[in-house]
């Protein structure tokens, strides 16, 4: 049977957007009568919770989101383990590749697990000044790769902690979105996405006693809502939407 995995976190009244704005979701109801008649309205930034980044959030006549193709959120994705990181860790280059970054090709989607999102999500201000962070150098490798798109699932830029950080204070967005690249943030349950296994003519061939032609990778889908049944892939990956 097909397997869905939510990455994506709970937004309710109590949900923090980043320091940059620092806006809390507001529901307000709004009611007509004699009888009972009801609609909300929501006051909230449009980064809070599970969201995806264009490039207009750091470049003057960047793309909206509206204007990313749903090609580009859509499809396999290979999931860096970086589960070792502990907080305020300034993920390096080394940490990437051993994690498996080695494995990204181009085209893919990438997520990165810390499992910070999973831990410490809601215990503002600390998941956003106390996360593992992306620095530039780091974003530039993984970037020269030629992914699609990248998820995280914690707070990337080291500037959170900084009480007056301007523009020129958030150099990975700068590098990411500047490689026409998607940023997906806010994720969490990357480490419910398929583990690492062995693919099938690996297998055949190390039955017969020779050596993979290459090294096992790990591919999970990743799929909109909107994605038509026809193009999921089959079994035995597994599928997860993103809101």
């Amino acid at each position: 049977m097909p397997r869905f995995i939510d990455l994506s976190v709970t937004v309710d009244s109590n949900t923090m957007s980043p320091p940059s704005t620092n806006l809390k979701v507001e529901v307000t109801p709004h009611r007509r009568g004699p009888g009972f008649w009801q609609v909300s309205s929501v006051r909230q930034s449009l980064h809070t919770g599970a969201h995806i980044d264009s490039p207009l959030h750091v470049f003057k006549d960047g793309i909206t989101t509206a204007e990313i193709s749903l090609e580009q959120v859509t499809g396999e994705a290979l999931v860096v383990d970086l589960s070792f990181v502990e907080a305020n860790h300034r993920i390096t280059i080394e940490d990437l590749k051993r994690g498996g970054g080695d494995r990204v090709r181009k085209g893919d989607i990438v997520l990165l697990r810390t499992d910070w999102t999973d831990k410490m999500y809601g215990k503002w201000p600390d998941y956003f000044t106390q996360s593992p962070f992306f620095p530039p150098e780091s974003a530039e490798w993984l970037v020269a790769k030629g992914p699609k798109s990248i998820g995280f699932d914690f707070f990337e830029e080291y500037c959170a902690r900084l009480p007056d950080f301007s523009s020129e204070d958030f150099p990975m967005h700068r590098v990411i979105l500047g490689a026409g690249i998607v940023i997906m943030e806010g994720l969490t349950n990357l480490g419910a996405l398929p583990a690492p296994s062995t693919p099938r003519s690996t297998r055949s061939r190390a039955r017969k006693g020779r050596p993979p032609a290459s090294s096992p990778r790990s591919r999970g889908g990743v799929y909109d809502a909107c994605t038509p049944p026809d193009r999921l892939p089959p079994e035995p990956h597994a599928r997860s939407v993103e809101h």
